[in-house]
């Protein structure tokens, strides 16, 4: 049985809406639309939509977003591509958020709250891996699935972290060229998809969401460069939530604008109109965007644009320049020579713990103090006398970058046999081989005669 939408809910939306309640109320009744956005580092879309077994129809706002519209009995989750990093699953109005914070390669951006990932793997794709990424989870076993999914996008220019928003400000005040602020919701727009948001919502939830996020806005402020940009997003309904947490935002903060966004298809207008009029007079919260689940495809989404006047110089942070000391160093030219044909060897760049290589964006001294899960790409380890390349690494690689490929091509169940953790059998050459699916990487293994020893994480492994 279907959890009934709680009354004051239903009351609140009628109240607002008028003569459209109806129809958004009943939207909420129907199944959720499966978005599907495509990894533009990996394939471009019209490829992809060449390739794909599944049956899709373009999201009017983002080029790169599609709705799956057939109900194949393999599920996108469970097919080699997904495995392959070739596409994110996310709500389409969600993916509005990116298309409106316009990034580009070579900015530096923050994704404040980036877990599970699909925001700050949309980043990624329109910074072409260049500039620098922070992802930030405040929960700690969150912040390990944001990585998994970064890592399967092939992410270079990163830092995962885990802090708090006062710790990020009093390392990096004033030097993100955009920062996004996905805020913790009353999850409104997961009704459709989620029972329990349905069961454990109440006004009071609305009213303690919109303190937090009010606190959350004005502390990340101080992370934005002059002249950059702080989109603030939520996937609710209430404007308590929404447009009232970014008036008294912007009259807390008079050197904070909202920006006219472009009016893509499915785009709403913000609603002044919904909160009291002595907070919304004189601001034009109409350049909010509201996308809508009974006008358009997706689950519902909030977003404002905001931006910072001034023109100072942008901020650079200090690059690593790192080398390798000699011993690790030939362990790593050695594979790289051996296996890798397209990619040069870094020289510079390297941080390393105990055993783990990373290539870093920045100088660890602009992340001292801290709590970072990932400070980079990482591309092994060196143990035992020989360097052991990284699922990260594999992951930002294509047959074409390799020695030696062992490709799967149109053997899903063999493939699956692989993500499952199982050997595969294949005579060659000794060593490293990376294991692809209609040449896009899933992982390494490593041959010895004719059998190939599987290295795909544990963690990872389907069951």
């Amino acid at each position: 049985m279907t959890e009934p939408l709680p009354v004051t809910f239903a009351a609140r939306m009628r109240a607002l809406l008028g003569a459209e309640a109806e129809d958004f109320l009943e939207s909420l009744s129907q199944s959720p639309h499966l978005g599907l956005r495509v990894n533009t580092l990996k394939v471009t879309p019209e490829t992809f939509r060449s390739i794909s077994p599944f049956s899709l129809e373009a999201v009017p706002w983002c080029p790169e977003g599609f709705l799956v519209t057939s109900k194949d009995p393999i599920r996108p989750s469970q097919h080699p591509y997904y495995a392959a990093g070739l596409y994110y699953l996310q709500d389409p109005s969600a993916m509005a958020v990116t298309v409106l914070l316009d990034p580009r390669p070579g900015d530096y951006i923050l994704d404040l709250c980036a877990a599970p990932g699909g925001k700050a793997t949309h980043l990624l794709t329109r910074m072409r891996n260049m500039g620098l990424l922070v992802a930030n989870e405040t929960v700690r076993s969150r912040a390990n699935v944001l990585l998994t999914h970064l890592e399967l996008f092939g992410a270079q220019s990163i830092l995962v972290v885990n802090e708090n928003v006062q710790a990020l400000v009093d390392r990096w005040k004033g030097v993100f060229d955009r920062v996004l602020i996905d805020a913790p919701c009353s999850g409104e727009g997961l009704f459709r998809k989620n029972p329990i948001a349905r069961r454990e919502w109440s006004p009071s939830v609305v009213e303690g969401c919109a303190a937090r996020q009010e606190m959350l806005l004005v502390m990340a402020a101080d992370l934005v460069r002059e002249g950059g940009q702080l989109v603030y997003s939520t996937c609710t309904f209430a404007p308590e939530e929404n447009e009232a947490v970014v008036a008294r935002f912007l009259r807390s903060r008079g050197d904070y604008h909202l920006v006219e966004p472009p009016r893509l298809p499915g785009f709403n207008s913000g609603r002044p109109d919904w909160i009291p009029p002595d907070l919304a007079r004189g601001l034009p919260l109409e350049r909010c965007v509201r996308l809508w689940p009974h006008l358009t495809v997706g689950e519902g989404h909030f977003i404002a644009v905001l931006e910072r006047k001034g023109s100072a110089p942008r901020q650079r942070l200090t690059p690593c320049t790192a080398a390798l000391p000699g011993k690790i160093a030939h362990l790593v030219e050695t594979f790289w020579n051996d296996v890798l044909l397209t990619r040069k060897m870094p020289d510079l760049g390297w941080y390393m713990t105990e055993r783990e290589l990373f290539w870093s964006p920045i100088s660890p001294v602009e992340w001292k103090g801290l709590r970072v899960v990932r400070p980079g790409w990482l591309l092994g380890r060196a143990t035992h006398g020989q360097f052991v390349p990284s699922h990260a690494l594999a992951m930002a690689l294509h047959s074409k970058d390799v020695r030696h490929s062992l490709d799967l091509r149109g053997d899903r169940s063999m493939a699956v046999s692989y993500l499952q953790g199982q050997p595969l059998t294949s005579p060659g050459p000794d060593g490293w081989v990376l294991i692809t699916y209609e040449e896009y990487a899933l992982g390494w293994g490593k041959r010895v005669g004719a059998t190939v020893k599987n290295h795909y994480p544990r963690h990872m492994r389907w069951s």
